[in-house]
């Protein structure tokens, strides 16, 4: 290796760790202010000073933890089957189709990359009043369903496209299977690392997002993660208690942080495969 090479891959491995370092001192600020009593007030950059789980006591009782993470299942479970249902099932012919009507229907999708949720929102709410729909725990779901529909169409179709060869789906019509027998049983099955990428990028989204929860959810008992931290930010009479909501937020990612731990090699393998053929 030259000396220009190795100079050029040291500082490369510098920059790398200088913005990891950057993006771990508020991290480990945090997590070091967690572990502090909620009556422990000094400088939060004198790390790990004191070592309790006071906070994180008072963070699972007062945002009623187990009930809220059951709230964030339901909402991001119920959210990413739809998503991986009807993204599936629609970049299907889009894929396949040479017609002008898929081509528009694809350009059609990908449009929604481009509009924020946060435009049409008044509209969107006002079409829910006018359809009496009721506005429960369970309404963030439409809106959760319809945004993640561009991006995951968008990646079902590349990966059809290019990881699903024709040739299969020709056997099996020979052999008399529908179209919608082909579908499930021939190439659904072989969508599973796109489908994993669409579940846990969608999914990470969903669990995390505390927009939607907070235009549509108003009960306490039906607040999910992101919701329930709400009562942890203080006002002029009553300050915030910084430890305790440091608490609540790692409270909030401990369920992600496992299941990522479990399916990381999947969420890597299928954001390759989206990115690649997409």
């Amino acid at each position: 290796m030259t000396l220009r090479k190795w100079l050029s891959k040291g500082s490369i491995q510098i920059v790398v760790l200088v913005v990891m370092a950057l993006n771990l001192i508020p991290l480990i600020i945090a997590f070091s202010t967690s572990l502090r009593d909620p009556s422990n007030n000094t400088n939060p950059l004198a790390l790990f000073q004191e070592l309790s789980l006071a906070s994180y006591k008072s963070a699972f009782e007062r945002m009623h933890f187990p009930e809220a993470l059951w709230n964030s299942i339901v909402l991001t479970g119920v959210s990413v089957i739809f998503v991986v249902l009807f993204a599936a099932m629609a970049s299907y012919p889009m894929a396949r189709l040479k017609t002008k009507l898929s081509k528009f229907m694809y350009l059609f999708f990908l449009s929604g990359l481009v509009v924020p949720a946060q435009m049409v929102l008044i509209p969107i709410v006002q079409m829910i009043n006018a359809l009496h729909i009721p506005t429960n725990q369970y309404t963030p779901i439409f809106m959760f369903i319809t945004c993640s529909l561009p991006f995951s169409t968008f990646l079902y179709t590349g990966f059809i496209r290019s990881g699903v060869p024709e040739e299969v789906e020709e056997a099996a019509h020979i052999d008399g299977a529908g179209l919608f027998q082909r579908f499930w049983t021939v190439v659904f099955p072989l969508l599973i690392p796109v489908t994993v990428s669409v579940i846990i990028t969608q999914g990470v989204w969903i669990w995390n997002d505390y927009f939607f929860n907070m235009i549509f959810i108003s009960g306490a008992d039906d607040s999910p993660l992101p919701l329930a931290m709400l009562g942890f930010l203080g006002d002029q009479q009553n300050p915030t208690q910084w430890n305790v909501l440091f608490a609540a937020c790692f409270l909030c990612a401990l369920p992600l942080l496992l299941a990522f731990l479990f399916l990381q090699k999947y969420f890597i393998g299928g954001m390759t495969v989206g990115a690649v053929k997409g």
